[in-house]
């Protein structure tokens, strides 16, 4: 998993998967990396969750504020934008990325604004791009800085999708937005 995430984040050889069942994602040190479909009760405390969204449908990569963050295969820039409440992702885009057989959209959140914001709608990039860097925790929704990757197979209509949803959704949230590393495992192999 680590050799393909390093595609994405310059990851040290001994960055830890964490365990982020038992609460809030606090104290982590600077490199790290939080599972997908992982039910963090007890992590998400801001009022944006509603005290009901607890599982977590992206992958998490933690990392220093000011990280650049690359593309791992080409796209489009479908969305960019702001999402400023405390415990969202604060600068974010969704890219879009075609292959034959399908279409997968990706999202990036808790990055830098400036960064976010340099893109529009239909720049195209290439493998290997700096897309943007991490925000610090007063532009990135107030987390520790780290980048949420998440898939979608359908199309977001904004820069905006659920990066944690109920435990009672997840079958449907799970087929909305597949795990990001296998997605990124199987786009690799198929090219």
């Amino acid at each position: 998993m680590l050799h393909l995430l390093r595609r994405v984040l310059d990851l040290p050889d001994a960055t830890p998967v964490l365990d982020l069942t038992r609460g809030p994602l606090r104290d982590v040190g600077a490199w790290w990396i939080g599972r997908y479909d992982e039910d963090r009760r007890g992590g998400y405390t801001q009022a944006l969750f509603g005290g009901a969204r607890t599982l977590h449908v992206g992958i998490d990569l933690g990392a220093p504020a000011g990280t650049p963050v690359y593309a791992p295969v080409a796209g489009v820039i479908e969305h960019a934008g702001i999402n400023p409440a405390d415990g969202d992702y604060g600068g974010v885009l969704v890219t879009r990325h075609v292959r034959e057989g399908g279409t997968c959209w990706l999202l990036w959140g808790h990055l830098a604004h400036e960064g976010a914001l340099r893109w529009r709608p239909g720049d195209t990039f290439g493998a290997g791009t700096v897309l943007a860097r991490l925000g610090r925790p007063h532009e990135n929704g107030g987390w520790p800085p780290h980048l949420h990757l998440q898939a979608a197979v359908d199309r977001p209509v904004t820069h905006d999708l659920p990066g944690v949803v109920a435990p009672l959704e997840r079958a449907a949230a799970l087929r909305a937005h597949p795990d990001p590393v296998r997605w990124l495992e199987a786009w690799l192999s198929a090219s």
